[in-house]
């Protein structure tokens, strides 16, 4: 396996790996304050005075909510005035908004620094950054380890923010996010010089960003995204209530199994560089289509949970490479920034739409009804892509 990962880097040159692995860890240390709270976060803010379900619910899912209102106007600025200075900035509201959530002592304040947190909204600049420091030819492989860096950030996040709670607190999560998007700003300076911005042209419009070919790949990472949230909110009632397994086992089957996915990643990613890239996407949306449909239909033991979620998995890493690449090269160089934000917001949308799915579903106390949904979902999306496989 590490001589499959050591294959990802071998064709960038240098300053190509020095500018993935800086965008990577900026990544990973801002998404660390974000995931580590998930775990903990709603049973925090339930004890906080002025509490309600509802607004529970909203310090919980308020950082999506100005992440995705944010990315595209933070891309179409990184247009304007360069990359850096806008993640900057947005690490510095994330901060702030961390600082804020820390300090407060009822549920309005804990809502109000976690919208702040979001209107950091960095996500899209950070893909324009990568895609501006990198070859297309080395495009998808540097996506890439931008998604396994984030995905490794999320399973580390889910181990040890808990731990933290337990030892200090919940609050001490919100300082800790603070810090890093601190450190991750710091970080900025290892890049390497000379990354060239996109031409300006006079034309201000991000018009060219709505594009067909643009929102189908929108549209693209929107089911992903949906497919994914929705997996995890039935996946924990799998794993303790059908297998019985401990809550603090649960990070094992996740880990496990996204080590093992990379087995299949790597291959479709190199594939992807060499032959047809609408065959390789089919690939992967069918290894998705697999993956929900043992878990729907065998998900009762360890071993067939943990085979399908490697399956998901390994089509869902390189989707998540994929489509970002795919969506850089296509994107005029100018607004290459606004249209990731487009790209970037209908994500966090699809996040939104997929627990609603999830929820739906779960509400019959029935995982396999979310995964038998999602296998519905996939097979729908693999037959539209078949239908126009231009990619």
């Amino acid at each position: 396996m590490s001589r499959q990962i050591s294959q990802i880097f071998s064709a960038m040159l240098p300053r190509e790996r020095r500018a993935v692995g800086v965008v990577a860890l900026i990544a990973m240390f801002r998404m660390f304050g974000l995931f580590a709270l998930l775990p903990v976060l709603a049973i925090y803010v339930d004890a906080l005075d002025g509490k309600t379900p509802i607004l529970v619910g909203v310090a919980v899912g308020g950082y999506g909510l100005t992440q995705a209102a944010l990315q595209i106007p933070f891309g179409a600025l990184s247009d304007r005035i360069g990359r850096i200075p806008v993640i900057a900035f947005g690490l510095l509201v994330f901060a702030l908004g961390s600082l804020i959530a820390a300090e407060s002592e009822t549920i309005y304040g804990v809502i109000g620094g976690r919208l702040i947190q979001g209107a950091g909204a960095i996500s899209a600049t950070l893909t324009a950054l990568l895609a501006d420091a990198t070859r297309e030819e080395v495009r998808t492989r540097s996506m890439a380890i931008l998604g396994i860096g984030i995905g490794s950030s999320f399973l580390l996040a889910f181990i040890i923010g808990p731990m933290i709670a337990a030892v200090i607190g919940v609050r001490a999560l919100f300082y800790v996010a603070a810090g890093m998007a601190l450190a991750a700003a710091a970080l900025l300076a290892l890049l390497p010089r000379g990354i060239e911005r996109p031409a300006q042209t006079p034309d201000r419009s991000i018009r060219p960003a709505f594009r067909p070919e643009l929102l189908r790949l929108d549209l693209y990472v929107f089911i992903l995204h949906a497919l994914l949230t929705a997996s995890f909110v039935a996946l924990p009632f799998l794993l303790k209530n059908g297998l019985q397994l401990p809550l603090g086992d649960h990070w094992k089957i996740y880990i496990g199994a996204l080590l093992v996915s990379l087995v299949g990643t790597v291959p479709l990613i190199m594939a992807d560089e060499r032959k047809g890239k609408a065959s390789t996407l089919s690939i992967a949306i069918l290894l998705l289509l697999a993956g929900q449909l043992v878990l729907a239909l065998a998900g009762s033991t360890v071993i067939t949970v943990f085979t399908a979620l490697a399956i998901f998995f390994a089509g869902f890493n390189f989707i998540e490479a994929a489509l970002p690449a795919r969506l850089s090269i296509r994107a005029v160089g100018e607004i290459r920034g606004a249209s990731l934000g487009v790209f970037s917001s209908s994500q966090f949308l699809g996040a939104f739409a997929g627990g609603l799915i999830g929820g739906r579903f779960l509400a019959v106390d029935n995982p396999a009804a979310v995964f038998l949904i999602c296998a519905v979902l996939c097979a729908m999306w693999l037959a539209m892509h078949r239908l126009r496989p231009d990619d």
